[in-house]
């Protein structure tokens, strides 16, 4: 793709992006995790689209704001602190983003539950007190599910997704108690610019923009990898659908793909010449086989669906359209 299309491909996304947000002009929206993977992109359409952003990031992240979000220097484990921010700027949308341990699956369970559980706690007592907030956007995981997804069961495999999986349970019953207008976002396989390099997708595009060759398990695990514009659209149409309050949403394609075909797409899009060394890692405990979302709910109750195959958004990362 030449130059002028793909700056006009980009335009469209934020236009589409900043289009999805439009309704949130003017209004107070609270982002915690702004500085993240998906944090900065949705901060940024939030900011275009005239909403009031106030974001809670660590002190050492104030800069990496863009310009126009108020910045809130707090841990979201401090409750004190977030009651006054809060209390501050009275945010009549939040989207709790901030967590830890994705990426590890050696997470400490106390450290899993203090962040991921305890924010969530936290916040939701925070925003009761205010009673300003009339959706609260939290975000969960995909690895909830586990080994099972025929239904909405949870059946959680490492401390990370066990918190996940707590968090949303504190957050059905605030729902259930007080009617907190809680919503859950269950996002499946990201990925997209910038993302952190150790995630499986920027660690093999390094290695084939290097020359260098690339160890990985055999590959044969299955995700819906979903594209980080499609999150950020996902997450503004939950903030924004009537009637979905105390509802799990999965955002994912519904489409399924090995580790191994996207790692040898990436090798045939960039022409690699470092070498695929399938097996040469061995597959973590406990990692499971096939992670499929089921985006049905989400299309039908939100009018949200994914746009970007996993190819165009392969494309994407590889040539920078």
């Amino acid at each position: 793709m030449g130059s002028e299309s793909a700056s006009l491909s980009r335009a469209v996304a934020r236009d589409q992006r900043v289009g999805e947000s439009a309704s949130l002009s003017g209004e107070r929206v609270l982002v915690t995790g702004a500085t993240g993977f998906i944090g900065t992109p949705l901060t940024g359409s939030l900011v275009a689209a005239g909403a009031e952003v106030a974001a809670v990031v660590l002190p050492g992240e104030v800069a990496l704001l863009p310009p126009g979000a108020r910045a809130y220097a707090a841990d979201v484990t401090d409750v004190d602190a977030l009651r006054r921010i809060v209390s501050d700027a009275q945010p009549q949308v939040v989207f709790h983003l901030a967590a830890v341990g994705l990426t590890n699956p050696h997470l400490p369970a106390a450290d899993a539950l203090r962040v991921n559980t305890g924010s969530v706690i936290a916040l939701l007592e925070a925003l009761h007190e205010a009673g300003c907030a009339r959706r609260i956007i939290l975000l969960g995981s995909s690895y909830e599910y586990g080994a099972r997804r025929a239904d909405d069961s949870c059946d959680p495999f490492n401390a990370y997704a066990a918190s996940k999986v707590a968090a949303w349970a504190f957050a059905r019953a605030a729902y259930n108690t007080w009617n907190a207008p809680a919503v859950w976002a269950r996002p499946f396989q990201v990925y997209g610019p910038g993302q952190p390099e150790a995630a499986f997708i920027p660690a093999a595009l390094r290695a084939a923009r290097h020359g260098d060759d690339f160890p990985m398990t055999g590959g044969e695990q299955q995700r819906d990898f979903i594209f980080v514009d499609d999150i950020v659209t996902g997450l503004l149409a939950l903030a924004q659908a009537d009637g979905i309050e105390g509802r799990a949403f999965d955002l994912g394609t519904g489409q399924l793909h090995t580790l191994r075909e996207v790692a040898e797409r990436i090798w045939q899009l960039s022409g690699a010449r470092g070498r695929l060394r399938v097996g040469a890692l061995p597959y973590r405990p406990g990692e499971v086989t096939a992670i499929p979302a089921d985006p049905e709910r989400a299309r039908r109750l939100t009018g949200w669906q994914a746009q970007v195959t996993l190819d165009a958004g392969l494309r994407r990362l590889v040539f920078g359209d």
